[in-house]
């Protein structure tokens, strides 16, 4: 075996046999989420890996919304996970509907109540779940499953026009009330249930349990293998019966994956829903959130998400992705195509003395030092500068290089500077810094008469644009844990820290939405698509420049 084929995935390995042993002569995938709520990091797990096998293989990739439940389902994210799957993927994929299907399905009801493999049962919900049986004890026949197919038949109908009321009657399987596997155990098919369907109106008051329509779904659509997270493995023999039964040539194939999981992250719906609800947070897409349209508005690329998919692999053990894993990956794809500009997030003004007044030099700066494909940029210098408030120390530390009385340090790009004087308010804040520059010392020159250990960024007065910046770190209180005992989410009262009035190089206030930048020593940042405005534009910090993180070998 060579060594490339030794170091696929266990369900490429299994695709490969698949298509050598002719079981299928083309691959189709899908990805098939309910619109019941806004999908998050979790979710990304299995587009990418069903959008990248389709594409391994030639294959075609559907998006299907599977909307069967109507109570649940809403337009409003039918929309967003379209939006969402789009991003992730780079293209548009088909999409399809499960209700497109509700005639085939009921098609395929009627069929196994013809073949005497389905029947109309008149227990409640309390009672069925008492005739089921246990793990270790078999369950008992439903006094209705030996009804004939004629009785059958006439009930499912009534069933579908409306005669009885939601609750009363159910359409199962006659499989096995003995089965070791409780999915077997006669499972429902088709309940009755009068909701408004977001895509078929009115026009159903019965709707298929999941179990029955997904294997139909799957089989109509021509998928040749169904990709699903691993609790969905005891589902498969109910899989494999409802698409042999039913008849259906050339069946899909269900292969189950482990699920991501991902460190100190909220990705349950109930648990965000009460943060949005309860107003911690601005929304399904506050940057915080680890939802698809919140990381896409924080400003994270699509392409560091698939990044971070591949680094976690795919495996049929459950386990946790490290949060650390995917920053790395959002540094690694931003670092060489984002422009490093000057921002000062907490600014304090520094006037050079001995500078000349009005007078405004510009120096002209790499874009991105590491990819000369960006060119370059001016940038302006004067004698009123801004610098970050953490840059100056009255009294500072041991081993503390940057400004404060006395010392010198370079201005990044610029003149070496000296701290000669400085301003305090009556709280002890400083105000003002004053300093001197030698002009012999500009950045390339080639001056070597004598080395400072600090260079600290800047931003020249006169031509800075003042913007906002929002800071954020994680939404959960990591020492405390993701929940508290009442299962409610440990808020980091710290996880957002707006900075109203930073000043930043001309460039960063001209930032069109969604546009990326490097601050220099502060992160990438991104501005916001949906409170920013030209008059008024918003930063968020996507990641800091810092992480301990080191990818394996």
């Amino acid at each position: 075996m060579s060594e490339e084929r030794e170091s696929r995935n266990f369900i490429e390995n299994e695709i490969d046999h698949d298509l050598e042993a002719g079981v299928y002569d083309h691959v189709v995938t899908r990805f098939p989420p309910e619109p019941n709520g806004y999908l998050h990091i979790g979710h990304a797990k299995s587009i990418v890996l069903n959008q990248g096998i389709a594409k391994e293989y030639g294959g075609v990739f559907h998006l299907r919304f599977d909307d069967t439940n109507p109570t649940k389902e809403k337009e409003e994210f039918v929309e967003s996970i379209r939006a969402d799957v789009e991003w992730i993927c780079g293209e548009k994929s088909p999409v399809f509907f499960a209700s497109d299907y509700f005639d085939e399905m009921y098609r395929c009801a009627v069929l196994l109540i013809k073949k005497g493999k389905a029947y109309v049962c008149d227990l409640t919900a309390d009672e069925i779940r008492a005739y089921r049986g246990t793990l270790t004890e078999p369950g008992k026949d439903s006094p209705y499953r030996n009804r004939t197919v004629e009785e059958n038949l006439d009930l499912f109908e009534r069933m579908k026009n409306g005669e009885f009321a939601d609750g009363k009657k159910v359409l199962r399987a006659k499989i096995d009330m003995a089965s070791p596997n409780i999915n077997m155990r006669d499972p429902i098919l088709y309940r009755v249930a009068r909701m408004t369907h977001h895509n078929t109106g009115d026009t159903w008051c019965i709707y298929p349990m999941y179990d029955f329509a997904h294997p139909i779904e799957d089989a109509v659509e021509g998928i040749s293998h169904s990709l699903c997270t691993l609790e969905f493995e005891d589902h498969r023999p109910l899989y494999d019966w409802v698409v042999k039964e039913c008849e259906f040539k050339n069946p899909p194939r269900q292969i189950e994956f482990a699920k991501m999981y991902l460190t100190n992250v909220v990705t349950g719906k109930r648990y965000i829903k009460k943060l949005v609800e309860d107003q911690t947070v601005d929304g399904w897409d506050d940057p915080r959130l680890v939802t698809i349209t919140a990381l896409r508005r924080r400003g994270v690329t699509a392409s560091a998400i698939r990044k971070f998919m591949e680094l976690s692999g795919v495996t049929k053990s459950q386990s946790s992705s490290d949060y650390a894993m995917f920053e790395y990956c959002i540094r690694e794809d931003l670092k060489m195509d984002c422009t490093r500009a000057m921002a000062v997030l907490d600014p304090v003004k520094v006037v050079i003395d001995n500078y000349e007044e009005g007078k405004v030099e510009w120096f002209e700066v790499p874009n991105n030092p590491e990819n000369p494909e960006l060119g370059t940029r001016k940038i302006p210098f004067g004698r009123e500068l801004y610098i970050e408030r953490d840059d100056f120390k009255i009294d500072p530390p041991k081993k503390y290089f940057r400004l404060f009385p006395g010392n010198e340090v370079r201005l990044m790009n610029a003149y070496f500077v000296r701290c000669v004087d400085y301003k305090t308010d009556d709280q002890g804040n400083v105000t003002e810094i004053h300093c001197t520059y030698d002009p012999e010392t500009r950045s390339g020159s080639g001056f070597t008469g004598r080395k400072v250990k600090g260079t600290i960024h800047w931003v020249e007065k006169s031509h800075a644009a003042t913007v906002e910046a929002r800071l954020y770190e994680n939404l959960v209180d990591e020492e405390k844990g993701v929940y508290d005992e009442e299962g409610n989410v440990n808020v980091n009262p710290h996880s957002l820290m707006v900075m109203p009035d930073c000043k930043v190089e001309p460039l960063l206030g001209e930032g069109a939405k969604g546009a990326r930048f490097q601050f220099m020593r502060n992160g990438y940042f991104c501005v916001d698509v949906k409170d920013s405005t030209k008059e008024h534009v918003v930063y968020n910090r996507i990641v800091s420049l810092k992480s301990s993180y080191k990818p394996g070998k």
